[in-house]
C-alpha cells in the first residue's frame, strides 16, 4: 500500500455544530501519524479555485473542539462537477479541475465532511480516481447508514430547550404554542425534541396531517382541564392531500426553500379551535452554538477513524456510528438515499401511548 503523507480535509453543505471538532480530530490524528493535512477552503472550492488552501497542523486546532460552524468554511450550492468554470489553464468543468488540483497539490487522500448533498459529491470524485474517506454532518440526522451524525443531539438540545421555555407563557396565556424545527424530509428533530419537550402534539413529514385532528387532540385537552397545547412541527411537514410550504421555489441545483409550515397552521388552528395561537421558527438557532459533549465525543471519533481508514488504505466508505463501534460503510450504499422516521419506531409507539396525536 501506498505511504500516505499528505491529505486534505473540506467541510461541505450547512454548517452544524462539531464540525470544527471532526477537523481538529483529523488534524490531531493525522500530523501524530506523521501525515501532513492540507485545510480546503469552502468545500471542493479550496481546490476549484486558486488560493484556497491552507496548512493545518496541532496549533491550529487548538481550543476549536468547542467552537460552533468550521473554520474552514463551506458552501451549500448543490452539485457544482459539471459547471464550466475559469482557471489559470483556462475554461474546465468545475470536476476536472479538482481531479487536476488534487494531483497538482500531491495529496493522496481527500477526508469530506458533509451532508447528503456532500456525499454524493464525493462519491462522483471517487469514481473518478480521488482516494477519500466521508464523514456524515447533518443535524436532521438523516444520512442512511449511520445511526446518529454528529450536530443532530445539538439541535435537539436546542429545540426541548425552547419547548420547556414555551411551555410556561402558553400555559399563563391558554394559547397554543407552535415551534417550527429543521426536518426537510424527516422528522427525527421534531420527534426527540416534541417527546423530550412533553409536546402534546407532533407534526412530521412521514406522517401527513389532518388539520382537523389536530384541532381535535386541543379540544379533548381543553376538556380535560388542560387550556393550553404545545406542537411541534418539522419544516417539511405536509397535509394530507397537500402539499408542503415552501419559500422559495427551487432553482438550478438549488432545492425549494422550506418554511412557513407553523404559520400556516397557526392561521388555520386559531379559527377552528376558538384559541389564541402562537408560533415560533427556531430556523438556524438549531444550527448555531457549541456542540453538546456528546456531538464532540462523536465527532472526535468519526474524524479519528476516519484518518484510520486513510492510512488502511480503505477508501470510498462512509464512516458510520454503529454503536458501540464507528464502522466503514459504502458510499454506494448510502448516496441518493435518506434515512426517515420509521413509522412502527419504539419511540412514535411511546409518544402515541403517552397520548400524543401525529395529526393523522
Amino acid at each position: 500500500m501506498k505511504s500516505v503523507r499528505r491529505i486534505g480535509v473540506l467541510t461541505g453543505g450547512g454548517d452544524a455544530p462539531g464540525l470544527n471538532a471532526v477537523i481538529r480530530a483529523v488534524v490531531k490524528a493525522a500530523c501524530n501519524a506523521g501525515i501532513e493535512v492540507i485545510g480546503l477552503k469552502d468545500s471542493f472550492d479550496g481546490l476549484a479555485y486558486p488560493g484556497r488552501t491552507r496548512i493545518l497542523r496541532p496549533n491550529n486546532v487548538t481550543g476549536i473542539l468547542r467552537l460552533g460552524g468550521t473554520i474552514l468554511g463551506t458552501t451549500n450550492k448543490g452539485n457544482p462537477i459539471d459547471k464550466v468554470i475559469d482557471t489559470p489553464d483556462g475554461q474546465m468543468t468545475y470536476g476536472d479541475r479538482v481531479v487536476q488540483m488534487f494531483g497538482r497539490e500531491k495529496l493522496d487522500s481527500l477526508v469530506c465532511i458533509g451532508g447528503d448533498g456532500t456525499l454524493a459529491i464525493s462519491y462522483e470524485f471517487h469514481k473518478r480516481g480521488i482516494p477519500l474517506v466521508g464523514v456524515p454532518k447533518t443535524i436532521d440526522n438523516d444520512i442512511v447508514g449511520t445511526d446518529s451524525c454528529f450536530g443532530f443531539d445539538t439541535a435537539v438540545v436546542c429545540a426541548t430547550d425552547a419547548i420547556d421555555r414555551l411551555h410556561s407563557t402558553a400555559e399563563a396565556h391558554k394559547r397554543i404554542m407552535l415551534v417550527e424545527v429543521m426536518g426537510r424530509n424527516s422528522g427525527w428533530i421534531a420527534l426527540h425534541a416534541g417527546v423530550a419537550g412533553g409536546a402534546d402534539i407532533i407534526v412530521i413529514p412521514e406522517i401527513p396531517y389532518d388539520v382537523n385532528q389536530i384541532v381535535a387532540q386541543v379540544k379533548d385537552r381543553e376538556h380535560m382541564g388542560a387550556k393550553f397545547s404545545i406542537i411541534v412541527v418539522a419544516e417539511g411537514a405536509t397535509p394530507k392531500d397537500g402539499r408542503r410550504t415552501i419559500i422559495a421555489e427551487a432553482q438550478g441545483a438549488r432545492l425549494e426553500r422550506l418554511g412557513g409550515v407553523a404559520a400556516r397552521l397557526a392561521a388555520e388552528l386559531e379559527p377552528l379551535s376558538g384559541k389564541e395561537t402562537r408560533y415560533v421558527v427556531l430556523g438556524h438557532l438549531q444550527r448555531g452554538g457549541a456542540p453538546t459533549p456528546f456531538d464532540r465525543m462523536l465527532a472526535t471519533r468519526l474524524g479519528g477513524t476516519a484518518v484510520e481508514m486513510v492510512r488502511n488504505g480503505i477508501f470510498g466508505v462512509m464512516v458510520a456510528n454503529r454503536p458501540p463501534s464507528i464502522v466503514p460503510v459504502p458510499l454506494s450504499e448510502v448516496v441518493g438515499r435518506s434515512r426517515t422516521v420509521p413509522l412502527d419506531s419504539d419511540l412514535v409507539k411511546t409518544a402515541r401511548a403517552l397520548g400524543v396525536t401525529f395529526g393523522d
